[in-house]
Parts: C-alpha cells; sequence; structure tokens
C-alpha cells in the first residue's frame, strides 16, 4: 500500500484557512512590496493615472496636506477625463480632510461620499479601518497607509512613517473590490454596483490570496481566527510587525504556546516616544511579562512612528493588509487582509524586517520588571478601555 506524501506547509496552510474561514484561495496573483511613503505614493497615483474606466477608493485616515491634495487632484484629473470615481472616506478618520477637495472630486463628476457620518448614532464606534484602491478592476492597493503628509518620505526621521502597502494584480483584485464594495452599498442601499462588474482579472503571477474581509461585530471576528490559526500552525517561526498592539488574553496564549512548543516569536513595535497613540502603547506593555516570559523577543522601532501591520510565518505565509493586533482591528471595526501563500513576498518582508529590528531597541524581561510605580499605574488605568484601543 502507498503511503500518502505527506502535506507541505503551504498545503497545510491552505487547507486550514479555507476550512476556517469558507473563503478560497485565488492563484495567479503578483504581489508587490511597497516601502514607505517613497514608494507607495508614486505607484498609487501612477495607477490613477492610467485608469481609463473606473477608480475605487475607500480609507480611514485622509488628512490635509501635500498628499492629500496630490492624490485628490490625481482622481479629480480622472473623473474630467471620463473616469468613474468612487471616492468614500471614514467620517471620523478623515474629518479634518479639506472641503476644497471634496468640492473639486464631485464637481468634476466624482461620487464622494462618507462612511457612516458621525450625525448618525448608528454604528458611530465601528468605524472602517480599510484602506483600498481599485483601478479599472485590474490593479488593487492595500495596506496601512493613510493619505497624508505623515507618510510622505522614506523613514528617515520622525516626521517620516514607516509603513507598507501592496500591489496586487490578479484575482485577488476582485476581493478587494468586493470589499470596497461592502463598505459603499452602505451608504445608499444600491446594489447596481455588484451587477455592474468589471471585466475579470488576467492571472499574472505566482502567489496563491486569500482575501479576508472583516467586519465590526460584537464577537471575534474574521481577523482574530487569521491570527490564532497561524499561531496554532506555526512550525519554525512568526514574525509581527503592528502598530498599534493590544491583544486580548486569549490571543497572548496562542502566541505565548507557539512560543513554548519552540516557534520562534519576534515582534517589531513602536517606541514610547514615536508612537502617535500612547494609550495604546500602555495598554500593550502592560502584557509584555507574560510573553517575554515565554520566550517571545519584543523589540521597540526608534526612528519614527511604525505603522506597519504584517505577519510572517514559517517563510511560507504572509498576513498583510489593515488589521492591527488590537482590539478594534479584531472586534469593532472593518477591515481587509490578505493571507499571501508566496515565498517571494515572505522573503521580501523578513528583509524589511530585519532592517527595522535592526533600527530598533529590545526590551528584555528585566527591563519590564524594571517598570517604576507610576508606569505601572497607568498602565492599571488604561486597561479597563483595552476594547476601544
Amino acid at each position: 500500500m502507498r503511503v500518502a506524501d505527506a502535506p507541505s506547509n503551504a498545503d497545510r496552510f491552505r487547507k486550514a484557512f479555507e476550512d476556517s474561514l469558507g473563503i478560497p484561495f485565488s492563484n495567479g496573483n503578483a504581489i508587490e512590496v511597497l516601502r514607505n511613503g517613497v514608494e507607495i505614493f508614486p505607484s498609487m497615483i501612477a495607477a490613477i493615472d492610467a485608469a481609463e474606466a473606473t477608480i475605487e477608493f475607500v480609507t480611514y485616515v485622509y488628512w490635509r496636506g501635500t498628499i492629500a491634495r496630490a492624490f485628490a487632484e490625481a482622481c479629480t484629473r480622472a473623473a474630467g477625463r471620463g473616469v468613474e470615481v468612487r471616492f468614500l472616506v471614514d467620517a471620523f478618520g478623515g474629518r479634518s480632510m479639506e472641503k476644497t477637495l471634496i468640492r473639486g472630486l464631485r464637481e468634476a463628476g466624482a461620487e464622494f461620499r462618507w462612511f457612516r457620518p458621525l450625525s448618525k448614532i448608528r454604528g458611530i464606534r465601528h468605524r472602517t479601518h480599510r484602506k483600498i484602491l481599485v483601478c479599472d478592476g485590474r490593479v488593487g492597493f492595500t495596506g496601512g497607509v493613510g493619505i497624508a503628509d505623515e507618510w510622505e518620505g522614506d523613514a528617515k526621521n520622525p516626521r517620516e512613517w514607516r509603513d507598507s502597502h501592496f500591489r496586487i494584480e490578479g484575482p485577488a483584485v476582485r476581493g478587494l473590490r468586493a470589499a470596497f464594495l461592502g463598505n459603499w452599498i452602505e451608504t445608499d442601499g444600491s446594489l447596481h454596483d455588484l451587477i455592474e462588474r468589471p471585466a475579470a482579472p488576467s492571472r499574472e503571477g505566482k502567489a496563491s490570496v486569500q482575501v479576508v474581509r472583516s467586519a465590526g461585530s460584537e464577537g471575534w471576528g474574521e481577523t482574530s481566527v487569521v491570527i490564532w490559526t497561524l499561531a496554532l500552525l506555526a512550525r519554525q517561526s512568526i514574525r509581527i510587525t503592528t502598530a498599534y498592539f493590544v491583544p486580548d488574553l486569549r490571543t497572548s496564549r496562542f502566541l505565548e504556546a507557539a512560543a513554548k512548543r519552540g516557534v520562534s516569536i519576534e515582534l517589531i513595535l513602536p517606541g514610547k516616544h514615536r508612537t502617535d497613540s500612547y494609550l495604546s502603547h500602555l495598554a500593550g506593555t502592560a502584557r509584555y511579562g507574560s510573553l517575554l516570559n515565554a520566550g517571545i523577543r519584543i523589540y521597540e522601532f526608534q526612528p519614527t512612528m511604525l505603522h506597519t501591520k504584517t505577519i510572517t510565518v514559517d517563510d511560507t505565509v504572509a498576513w498583510l493588509g489593515s488589521p492591527n493586533l488590537n482590539q478594534r482591528s479584531m472586534r469593532q471595526d472593518d477591515e481587509i487582509g490578505l493571507l499571501a501563500i508566496d515565498p517571494d513576498t515572505c522573503a521580501r518582508l523578513d528583509r524589511h524586517f530585519e532592517d527595522d529590528r535592526a533600527r530598533s531597541v529590545e526590551v528584555t524581561l528585566g527591563d519590564w520588571n524594571r517598570r517604576n510605580a507610576w508606569q505601572r499605574a497607568k498602565e492599571w488605568i488604561v486597561d479597563p478601555f483595552r476594547s476601544e484601543l
């Protein structure tokens, strides 16, 4: 009797995620990793300038400044040449957006909408944190970047944030577009956008991708399932980079269990003096102790705000997109994530991880145990508000 070959590591991940989430992987995707605004914004604006039929965009952060104007002006130009532009901004994250940019978009023929206006009570705590750009239904972008000057440059100083974004071609773009439409439809209830689909994107590359849409709910969403499953399946290594680290007890225990069975786990998080959310940093440091005791290594990035959201596991699978490893991403906000089975993407992200680690300071168990009474008190005060961080 012939003994069946053991499944490959990639097959293990693929089967587990398809079974647990009920979402198939698509083959033939190409993923380009974009590091920092110096690479991200030119690539996005070039795709907008090349669009011929449709541009669909949703974001959480849209602030004031040079980048905000350049991005809106590119979409305004596209609308002016006849491209159908749908522009959706979260009403909380984009509340400082310049009204002149909105007026310019609308006058050019673009459809601009606010997601969950603050004047309405329904859903006010549940925001869209998705960051999606789809051009002609063929080229898609997602990741961590917001539309603001803080993301400009190459993370060389505190004014230039560190982030990663991803340019996607192939069938996974359909999933990105579906996530956009899920938020867009809420603004008017229309279904016509679902019917008028662009032609299916052609296959472009070698990556297998599962598109995971996570929506705000009172329970645990798909983002939580992804994190827990990655921790359960890992055999060799887990490398996590996240902007806001506020894990619940269950997530911490999954990571600690993986470390105790011999998986090498490393985290890179924002440094105390560089984070844009000191409360999140306090809530996160309160959990360092049990993680460090389990053998997990924690580093804090020093040069600037770290806004990247990526995980690589066993040099095989990467998790990328908009979710952080915090309560809001795992339970409250609408998120978009991609699970990519692609050694090339993993290798690129691991190189970036090593570059970022070299610019970070390791936090040891001794450091954590030496926290003063005031630091411990602040962590205790913040703890009841973890679910909002």
